[in-house]
């Protein structure tokens, strides 16, 4: 689509006067008219902007594949899907795998683990391993999110299953493309890092695996997460490369490795969303910005 000057012009006054994204939430209203739904077009849209709260989640079942494109279907599947997550809740029940004093997240990863096939024997339960832990605290910050129970299990199954079939395979290269941004943004920070043997221990599992659950508040996290869920896990490094531009001097002034994993795993949660704002910033730097095709 050409660009239109007249539109242009009121993004650019909405935006000076503080109204940044009322364009860009009435184009997103657009593509959700559409039947049947352009999940390309929506995940454009996802990659280019903040989704709205009020859409946010409808728009991660579609690009979950929770919801069908098909809108005049969606309340059929949301039956179906209650139906299912009953019936795996009374399984587990039944198997006493889980009762009324079981955490909803230990809830989660149980039926997971039954939908996956990998549900341990009763008499061989031990306690949680990595990737457990993993599932663990991407449910703890998707119940913050989301407040339907059903929904949330829907959800972080579904991130989750998609992360790992997507993104597997190029997970273990992200700490050495974070290095190479790094050495690009601020290369003294880097020799600190390699010169105190920080760079081998930094976070890489809760910031790479968990996609920083855990590590941001909820109000950041669900920005860093509508570019995951849309089809990028390079965000994720520019959002580990903004936690240590933000605190670089902080950093260079820690000696031990352990105390700067320590600092790591613990950030200021006041300051988050301007970390995640210029990590997108980066992100679109160094990887372009996708073009909106509405």
């Amino acid at each position: 689509m050409a660009d239109d000057p007249q539109r242009n012009f009121r993004s650019a006054y909405y935006e000076k006067v503080g109204f940044r994204g009322v364009e860009e939430k009435k184009s997103l209203e657009i593509l959700l008219k559409d039947n049947p739904l352009d999940v390309e077009k929506l995940s454009t849209f996802s990659q280019r902007f903040p989704l709205p709260s009020m859409y946010r989640i409808h728009v991660w079942k579609v690009l979950l594949g929770i919801l069908s494109p098909h809108s005049d279907s969606h309340a059929l599947v949301g039956g179906y899907r209650k139906d299912q997550y009953q019936d795996i809740l009374e399984a587990l029940e039944v198997m006493r795998f889980i009762n009324s004093s079981t955490p909803t997240t230990h809830i989660y990863l149980r039926m997971f683990q039954l939908e996956s096939q990998v549900l341990p024997r009763c008499s061989e339960t031990s306690p949680p391993d990595e990737e457990d832990e993993d599932f663990l605290s991407v449910s703890r910050a998707m119940e913050e999110i989301v407040d339907d129970t059903i929904d949330c299990y829907w959800l972080i199954k579904c991130f989750v299953t998609q992360f790992h079939t997507k993104f597997g395979d190029s997970i273990p290269h992200l700490p050495k493309s974070l290095e190479h941004y790094l050495s690009q943004e601020e290369p003294r920070l880097l020799n600190h890092l390699k010169n105190t043997g920080a760079l081998a221990q930094l976070p890489h599992s809760l910031w790479f695996r968990r996609c920083f659950a855990g590590c941001l508040p909820e109000s950041s996290l669900q920005r860093v997460w509508d570019k995951v869920i849309s089809g990028s896990c390079k965000i994720l490094v520019f959002v580990a490369l903004e936690i240590l531009l933000t605190y670089k001097i902080i950093l260079m002034g820690i000696n031990r490795p352990e105390g700067v994993v320590t600092f790591l795993c613990n950030i200021p949660q006041e300051n988050t969303d301007a970390i995640v704002t210029k990590a997108i910033d980066l992100w679109h730097k160094y990887c372009g910005t996708p073009m909106h095709a509405v």
